[in-house]
């Protein structure tokens, strides 16, 4: 039984880690495709999905003209289902029992959920959709990051249950300057990846954590039964 969760963990670590690596390999291939060079700082993330070429005034007056617009949301639409798959398969590995974790793992794969949202629907389809899921992502997502702190296991170092809280507070800090249009000289789509990254940043660390820890404890245990064989 122990076997079978580690075995789940680690496909919800390669979940994360597949999600989170093809969403910034796509992000570069269709930012890449504009004929206007995009910005970090200027534009939103969402830009890259939007289906149609036109001037977009708010919140920050800029052209939006994504021809990989396609591409982009297939992969929101991956990463999310990717974020929520990762979120159910590590519980018997990565998190206590109790409510905190429960809730974290709710929560992120809020995120998740959104992610897809705001794939099925560029904001200049169906804005109030788009709107909703970036609501699930940094919104539900980073109090999923402040929740997870205290919901991680227990066997993990103190300072990466400490830093995953500290990770979700500054995101949900930032998410408020964006919504407030405080960017504090990052530009809006700079303040808005301060808000929205941190989660990704965090899955993707997790999981490449625990595959490698995973993998160097199966090394160390062959040469040990090997040994005790050979005696």
């Amino acid at each position: 039984m122990a076997e079978g969760r580690q075995v789940r963990a680690r496909i919800g670590y390669s979940a994360w880690i597949v999600g989170v690596v093809q969403f910034f390999a796509i992000h570069w291939i269709a930012e890449s495709a504009w004929a206007r060079p995009y910005s970090w700082a200027r534009n939103n993330i969402s830009d890259l999905g939007n289906a149609h070429c036109a001037l977009q005034p708010d919140p920050e007056p800029r052209y939006i003209c994504s021809p990989e617009h396609g591409l982009m949301n297939v992969s929101f639409v991956a990463l999310g289902v990717l974020i929520v798959v990762g979120a159910a398969l590590t519980g018997g590995v990565l998190w206590r029992r109790g409510r905190a974790a429960a809730a974290a793992r709710l929560l992120l794969a809020g995120a998740g959920v959104g992610f897809v949202l705001a794939g099925l629907a560029p904001a200049d389809v169906n804005e109030n959709q788009h709107v909703l899921g970036a609501l699930f992502i940094m919104a539900a997502g980073n109090i999923g990051l402040v929740v997870a702190g205290f919901g991680l296991a227990e066997h993990l170092p103190t300072t990466l249950r400490r830093g995953t809280s500290l990770l979700g507070v500054t995101a949900l800090t930032a998410f408020g300057l964006f919504l407030s249009h405080h960017y504090l000289g990052l530009g809006m789509g700079g303040m808005e990846r301060v808000a929205a990254l941190p989660l990704l940043s965090w899955a993707l660390a997790v999981g490449v954590r625990g595959l490698i820890r995973r993998t160097g404890r199966t090394q160390e245990a062959v040469p040990t039964g090997r040994l005790s064989h050979a005696g």
